[in-house]
């Protein structure tokens, strides 16, 4: 990602199609994807109500539509894509426990019919699809691409099995087509904008807001934490890279810094800090919550070693570039412009070499 120049002019007037893009990561992604030039399509249900899509919508040709169905298919016909971004998703492990049956759907034979679509119209070069750190079996950590798949629970088995589905249509067509398809498995990312239920953060900030203590179900479970801008940057690069390298096509974990994990009791302290107006948390053991794995780690070299990617923001930065997009909400900011310099400055930081702790690689 350091030879941004590069990257700029690859994405510049590049027809990208991106799934998934009324959510948390899809937004930002189309944010991203503006700043660099391109010309963004978007297909995903309409947004819900309370979303960061809602509040500053990027400009995209958008057309909602449900990943099942095969009105994809004619969006992929207008749009003509040379890059996908495949990001559509049921992407909560609660709601995987409440609704399987619609989450092996949407995440699996959804996959399938955007991956059938792209065999039948033809002329994308590049795909990334992206997954979870949940989609392994081992108990080995930290976890490398190589590790067996399974998954813990409905929704982390469903990603599982997507990825699957995307190496065998790789394998048996998409190569032979000249397009190059990797699966990205990202840590659990945090940042301004996302208001997804029982994820950590969009917790803090909904309990900072209301004057409550903030309540862990899991104060001692490790997550792979960072910052939106972090996998996203990864997925820009990996899209640009096997597009001119097909043989770049792969499996990478993007993970935070080695030593960047923490406890989720030990993330909410660091947003108590940065929040400030007496925050706080306690330990509140939540009812009717199916169980999930209590450690995850992943293992990020390989897309260092063969990309160059590598993690920049700590995870102090992450909050507090947080803590500041909700803020900015609260006080009624233009949240555009806060979204905007957030993407400016990370992306000139990575570009000037700063590694997160004011020193350069």
């Amino acid at each position: 990602m350091e030879n941004m120049a590069g990257l700029r002019e690859f994405y510049r007037g590049r027809r990208v199609l991106v799934t998934g893009h009324t959510g948390f990561k899809g937004t930002w992604l189309c944010h991203a994807l503006r700043l660099l030039g391109a010309e963004v399509w978007g297909f995903a249900l309409p947004p819900v109500w309370e979303s960061m899509y809602r509040l500053c919508p990027p400009e995209v040709h958008s057309v909602y539509g449900d990943l099942r169905q095969i009105g994809l298919w004619q969006v992929i016909g207008r749009a003509k894509p040379e890059v996908v971004f495949h990001l559509a998703a049921q992407p909560l492990v609660q709601t995987g426990y409440e609704r399987p049956l619609e989450t092996y759907e949407v995440n699996v034979m959804g996959t399938a019919k955007l991956l059938e679509g792209l065999r039948q119209m033809g002329g994308v070069r590049s795909v990334v699809v992206v997954t979870t750190d949940k989609v392994y079996a081992s108990s080995v950590l930290p976890c490398k691409e190589e590790d067996r798949l399974g998954g813990f629970d409905p929704y982390s088995s469903s990603k599982a099995c997507a990825e699957l589905t995307a190496a065998c249509y790789r394998r048996c067509f998409l190569e032979q087509m000249g397009t190059a398809l990797s699966c990205v498995r990202a840590g659990n990312v945090i940042g301004g904008g996302d208001f997804g239920k029982h994820r950590i953060l969009p917790d803090c900030v909904r309990a900072a807001m209301g004057g409550e203590p903030i309540r862990l179900r899991q104060p001692q479970g490790v997550r792979p934490y960072q910052f939106v801008l972090e996998p996203l940057s990864a997925y820009l690069l990996l899209g640009w890279r096997q597009y001119e390298e097909p043989a770049l096509a792969d499996s990478y974990n993007i993970a935070p810094a080695a030593g960047e994990e923490v406890t989720n009791a030990e993330l909410a302290e660091i947003f108590c800090q940065c929040w400030k107006e007496g925050a706080s948390w306690v330990c509140r053991q939540a009812e009717g919550m199916g169980p999930e794995r209590e450690i995850l780690r992943l293992d990020g070299r390989k897309i260092a070693e063969r990309l160059g990617w590598r993690p920049m923001w700590g995870l102090r930065r992450a909050v507090e570039e947080t803590v500041r997009w909700a803020k900015c909400m609260e006080k009624g900011g233009d949240l555009r412009a806060e979204t905007l310099r957030q993407l400016h400055t990370y992306f000139q930081e990575r570009e000037d070499g700063y590694d997160g702790a004011g020193s350069e690689r």
